[in-house]
């Protein structure tokens, strides 16, 4: 009888764990892209949703959108499909994730003499770089049809950094609902959850012309305060506003992201360790 492998002890010292745990996410990080790579249709329809969407807006209802100042509907639009495809990657997080813990992969991973935080950081990272891969093309769409940037690239890359950092922040949110859901089938459920944080924002309509209760809560929406930055910094026209939310979009674009990933971060993390029991 062959005696089994030894498995090497873990790493000691804080910087050789670090290493460890970086090494092991980085492999996590090259499975999920594999997979996605074998599958490339879900790639693909997951990019033409938000195309399809900036064709309708854009052509077939722009005629007959007012923007503020007189400035051109399809830049107006842009910035707000950008910051949409940056919430809307929740779904996918979730997906993948409550796969994972449906189809018993997470358990084997947790079997594995590997780091414990890998799966997450490393779920975390494949869906980043997909995210922003999906953005590169929502701007090239953008660009396609006649959206352009007009304060100079860094102000334009200083726009894609908050779009980002939002969904990170929202990564977190679809670890966590995936971790306690553990069923791919209650995406929808979890669309009932995104589709009014990202239609019920200033994306398409001003928060002026809703009912006082209603344009509250759009002014205040995460999404509102970094299309409002995204559009500043593009120099895109925007609605404007006098309410503290629409004059200060630039730091809330950065507050909200920041306590989004302070609540579901730990959230993420204690779940995890607890999906054992």
């Amino acid at each position: 009888m062959t005696a089994a492998p030894a498995v090497p002890p873990p790493p000691r010292g804080p910087l050789g764990r670090l290493g460890w745990a970086l090494a092991d996410g980085w492999t996590i990080t090259v499975r999920d892209l594999t997979h996605w790579v074998r599958r490339p249709a879900q790639i693909i329809v997951g990019l033409l949703f938000p195309v399809m969407v900036v064709l309708i807006f854009g052509y077939v209802f722009g005629g007959g959108m007012v923007v503020p100042g007189g400035g051109d509907y399809r830049e107006f639009l842009m910035p707000g499909m950008f910051a949409m495809t940056m919430v809307f990657g929740i779904e996918a997080t979730f997906t993948a994730v409550a796969n994972d813990i449906g189809k018993g992969v997470t358990d084997r991973f947790r079997s594995l003499p590997m780091a414990r935080s890998a799966v997450v950081t490393g779920r975390g990272a494949a869906d980043m770089l997909n995210s922003a891969l999906g953005l590169a093309a929502m701007i090239v769409c953008g660009l396609a049809v006649g959206w352009r940037w007009h304060n100079g690239p860094g102000a334009a890359l200083a726009a894609v950094g908050l779009l980002l950092l939002l969904r990170f922040a929202l990564l977190w949110a679809g670890v966590y609902l995936g971790l306690i859901t553990k069923n791919p089938e209650a995406v929808m459920a979890v669309q009932i959850l995104v589709w009014p944080l990202g239609f019920l924002s200033n994306t398409f309509a001003a928060p002026a012309t809703m009912p006082g209760w209603l344009a509250a809560i759009a002014e205040w929406n995460p999404m509102s305060a970094t299309v409002s930055a995204a559009r500043e910094l593009f120099g895109n026209p925007g609605w404007g506003g006098d309410s503290f939310a629409a004059q200060h979009a630039m730091a809330l674009a950065v507050i909200w992201p920041v306590v989004l990933l302070a609540v579901f971060f730990p959230l993420s993390v204690r779940r995890y360790r607890r999906l054992s029991h």
